[in-house]
């Protein structure tokens, strides 16, 4: 978790040194979409009782807010991952979908942060669908209720393009990738 912390340090201080590009205001009717990948975690089993392989997968994902208020945001997510296994002779996979809603609350005014910057944490409210198939056992269908948070931070390129980073419980507890700003 250290190593975690420090490079999440490197990373904002990197990126508030360089030149500003755009206002990072959220204001009412300001509009934002994230489209990433998430790394690590995700639900599923380690492993066959340790013989065969393990593959969690790279969840996709992508999310959509809109300005409430100023510094407040509410929109929805939507994430896909596929786990795959490999054993001695069974090969199976389950498939995850995570969709709901989400609110965040953005700490730019708060903490005077260069405005091509956006600090952001929330929560929401999701659901999460389980499909696992194999070939011997057919296969099931499960799912369930879950509060997901999250804390991230934008960075604009421009006035309208950028990159984000989120850790969380959702899907991934780390997700980067391009945000837009709509």
């Amino acid at each position: 978790m250290k190593k975690f912390n420090l490079l999440m340090l490197l990373v904002i201080g990197l990126l508030a040194g360089t030149q500003s590009y755009a206002q990072m205001a959220i204001d009412k009717g300001t509009k934002l979409l994230n489209a990433g990948i998430g790394v690590g975690g995700g639900y599923g089993y380690g492993g066959l009782g340790g013989f065969g392989g393990y593959n969690r997968g790279i969840l996709l994902g992508a999310s959509f807010e809109v300005g409430l208020m100023k510094n407040i945001t509410v929109g929805g997510f939507a994430d896909y991952r596929r786990l795959s296994f490999n054993g001695i002779g069974v090969d199976y996979g389950v498939n995850y979908i995570y969709f709901g809603a989400r609110g965040s609350y953005h700490f730019n005014e708060l903490l005077s942060v260069p405005d091509n910057i956006d600090l952001y944490a929330g929560i929401g409210l999701g659901y999460l669908s389980a499909n696992y198939d194999d070939a011997y056992f057919g296969g099931y269908n499960a799912g369930g209720v879950f509060l997901p948070v999250h804390v991230g931070g934008r960075y604009l390129f421009t006035e309208k393009v950028g990159g984000f980073a989120e850790i969380g419980s959702g899907g991934a507890p780390l997700k980067l990738g391009v945000t837009f700003k709509l």
